[in-house]
């Protein structure tokens, strides 16, 4: 399932005790690189001690009144209402001192919360008076309508995930070099973070600033304080202005900040005058540069103020100031969908700005969205704001057809065996034939099963994992069965487990795989583009020759585009085969490679999925038997250049079993078969913007002959098939159907009632 991240609000609060025993200097041992607070139950703190673990102090001031250059000050769980914590002694550039709890899993800041003062919180939660060289970290703070943090006349200070609800934070009186980085601000007046009375070199980078207050949400100040960077943070002040540069602040930076000054985020203001997104006063503007941030308009201020004067889009303020160059005035969050609008914020920040860090605020990693043109500098694909978009999934590379295991050979194994009876074959396929060492998050196989000694069946599965409650082919004794397989990688491997009672021959070819570059999938169909009985595709009604190859053209056909197609994914059948065989498809033009995508004995009607590179606008199937035999395809989608949906695998996880009670969101699905000519919709509400799934779909005790299709709920039955079955048989195939109204749905399209199990192995999203 895809991940989605929102910036949390922070409710907790910074407890303690008012009125601490007098500590001297000499309480701590100097040789002691960290002291610990730890006011918990039987923890046996005191504010006369050392600090040692074994007997902590009680409170956070206690600590920073003793602690000397390259101690750290770790901080246990809790809560400290102390009166301000106050820190007037200074580290060195080699040996700074620091303040620290554990970072707080899913959230901002840390374990340990300050507040300052009791009962009503009056004073700030941290002050820095005249010191220098510290680290404040993971830590949640509160001041009550006061700075949560003074920085007054520090230097080298820097503060780094800190969530501080109630108040903001003040530089002020001349500090200098002060960094506050992947912040979090809510519930308190602003401006939030606030730098004045000559303070220089700021930076305030990869915050998320959001004020809560009918009296001042200014989000970010910036007065009288020359040389500050304001870089890659999220500023939503309702009806008041973003980010100010005021004074003598000259020589600022700003730069990849997404600024929303609309009511609620979404709505126009009642007064907009004052929901400037950057205003730069006259004296502010020497040496100060604007560039590369996102501002949304629906407040209905102006966008931007300089020296006085208002600009209603980044080509105004460009002609005017030669500012805001790359900016944007634009939605700052946009719905994914169809028929979303661009979001600015993805893959285009300047990853040279400034104060730019390795990691967002949560700290991770800039990833590359495959749908998004990477407009950026440097690797192209940083995003503007303090919160990297992590909701993306995967893009396809079509590859091979490749043997990359086949255990008779032996390939991809050390020696030539059979698997045995309930083995497993782990398979590493990252780094090996044209597949990235790294980065691949699935592979597309087409994997066979041959000479299997008795009935079973084969789950291919993330390597590590347990051998999940799923399935991809399904086989009786001595038969080859062939099924494509889309199954995400862990490790760069994949594993293969034998679910049955003999030993089996393993063989599985690449079709391609997905990683955070390639090509986009576009759901089409399912469509008929062959079917040589017809004739569709070719020219005449005949089967294919002994030997024999049929090139079809399928760009520009049945909705796929005439060019920029890389492949498509086809349901393939082969009916009324004269001999033994099995079917190759592959790019045009190629050699015929080594590889096979359906097996079939004389006289059986055969279907597997095939997802085949796109060469010269078209792709070759090759009859590698010696009798003829007609072959159909169903177009199922195809892979092009450009595209809004990417892949997420998930699973394998097992979504429908007719032969037991189904419980989905919806309601239940008491066991039951899918009657003769009746339909089966499967609900997909656990992902709100898929396109399509992917689906490795399995009949078993079928009543009569007949076959199976799948589709886009809500349409007619269209004339495609995917599976074709024989009475009492259980044969499988993976299936990719568009989704449409939250659903799809199975056509049972024979005289008698079956069973049904499906599935999940990923799907596709925007």
């Amino acid at each position: 399932m895809s991940r989605f991240r929102t910036a949390l609000a922070v409710g907790a609060t910074l407890l303690g005790t008012v009125g601490l025993p007098a500590v001297g200097a000499g309480s701590a041992a100097a040789d002691t690189t960290t002291l610990y607070v730890n006011n918990a139950a039987g923890a046996n703190c005191t504010d006369t001690g050392s600090g040692a673990r074994s007997a902590p102090f009680c409170h956070v001031a206690a600590a920073a009144a003793v602690v000397q250059p390259g101690q750290t000050v770790e901080i246990a769980a809790g809560a400290y209402i102390d009166t301000a914590v106050t820190v007037t002694r200074s580290g060195t550039a080699d040996a700074p001192i620091t303040f620290r709890s554990q970072a707080q899993q899913y959230s901002a800041g840390g374990v340990a919360s300050l507040t300052g003062g009791a009962p009503n919180y009056p004073d700030s939660a941290i002050v820095v008076k005249g010191a220098d060289h510290l680290r404040f970290e993971n830590l949640n703070l509160s001041g009550n309508r006061r700075p949560a943090v003074v920085v007054d006349g520090g230097h080298d200070v820097s503060f780094t995930n800190i969530a501080a609800s109630g108040g903001g934070v003040r530089i002020t009186n001349a500090s200098d070099k002060v960094t506050w980085a992947r912040g979090e601000f809510s519930y308190a007046p602003g401006p939030l973070l606030q730098v004045d009375g000559g303070s220089t070199g700021t930076v305030l980078t990869t915050n998320v600033v959001q004020p809560n207050s009918i009296d001042n949400m200014t989000g970010i100040l910036v007065k009288d304080a020359p040389n500050t960077v304001v870089v890659a943070n999220t500023v939503n002040s309702a009806c008041f202005a973003g980010i100010v540069l005021d004074g003598t602040s000259t020589g600022a930076v700003v730069e990849n900040n997404v600024v929303n000054t609309a009511k609620n985020q979404n709505a126009a203001c009642a007064d907009p005058a004052g929901a400037t997104g950057i205003a730069v006063g006259a004296d502010a503007t020497r040496d100060t540069r604007v560039d590369y941030n996102l501002i949304d308009p629906r407040g209905g201020g102006s966008p931007y103020s300089w020296a006085g004067a208002a600009f209603g889009t980044p080509d105004q303020l460009a002609a005017n100031t030669g500012q805001g160059m790359h900016d944007f005035v634009a939605l700052t969050y946009v719905p994914k969908g169809p028929d979303a609008p661009v979001d600015h914020r993805i893959d285009s920040a300047d990853e040279n700005a400034p104060g730019m860090l390795a990691t967002d605020r949560g700290g991770w990693a800039p990833v590359d969205d495959p749908t998004v043109p990477n407009t950026g500098t440097g690797g192209g694909f940083r995003d503007r704001g303090a919160i990297e978009m992590l909701d993306i999934g995967s893009a396809f590379t079509p590859a091979g057809p490749t043997r990359l295991l086949d255990t008779r050979e032996p390939i991809g194994v050390p020696v030539a065996q059979p698997v045995p009876a309930g083995g497993t074959v782990d398979l590493s396929v990252a780094g090996v034939a044209g597949v990235p060492a790294s980065g691949v998050t699935a592979v597309t196989m087409n994997v066979t099963v041959t000479e299997p000694q008795a009935d079973g069946h084969l789950t291919v599965y993330p390597h590590g994992d347990d051998v999940p409650n799923a399935s991809n082919l399904n086989w009786p004794a001595g038969r080859t069965i062939p099924n494509l397989v889309t199954v995400p990688v862990k490790d760069g491997k994949v594993s293969f487990h034998n679910a049955s009672g003999g030993t089996v021959h393993l063989i599985a070819d690449l079709a391609g795989y997905y990683s955070p570059k390639g090509s986009l999938f576009h759901a089409q169909g399912p469509t008929r583009l062959l079917d040589t009985r017809e004739p569709i595709g070719v020219p005449v009604a005949q089967p294919v020759p002994a030997g024999g190859t049929v090139d079809l053209s399928v760009a520009g056909v049945a909705g796929v585009p005439a060019s920029g197609v890389t492949a498509v994914t086809m349901n393939v059948t082969v009916t009324e085969p004269q001999a033994d065989g099995h079917l190759t498809v592959y790019p045009h033009g190629d050699d015929v490679p080594n590889a096979s995508n359906l097996n079939w004995p004389a006289g059986r009607t055969i279907p597997n999925l095939v997802t085949v590179p796109v060469k010269d606008g078209k792709v070759s199937f090759h009859n590698a038997s010696g009798g003829t035999v007609h072959l159909i395809a169903d177009l199922a989608g195809y892979y092009a250049t450009e595209g809004r949906v990417t892949y997420r695998p998930a699973g394998p996880i097992r979504v429908l079993d007719t032969r037991q009670d189904t419980y989905w969101e919806s309601g239940i699905r008491p066991a039951g078969t899918v009657p003769a000519w009746g339909t089966v919709d499967i609900p997909v509400g656990d992902y709100p913007n898929a396109s399509a799934l992917t689906l490795n779909v399995t009949v078993t005790e079928p009543g009569a002959q007949g076959h199976l299709t799948a589709y886009p709920h809500g349409d007619a039955v269209p004339n495609a098939s995917n599976l074709n079955f024989l009475p009492g048989e259980t044969i499988p195939n993976q299936v990719v159907v568009p989704v449409r109204d939250g659903k799809v749905s199975f056509y049972n399209a024979s005289g008698a009632p079956l069973h049904l199990v499906v599935d999940e192995f990923g799907y596709q999203a925007y």
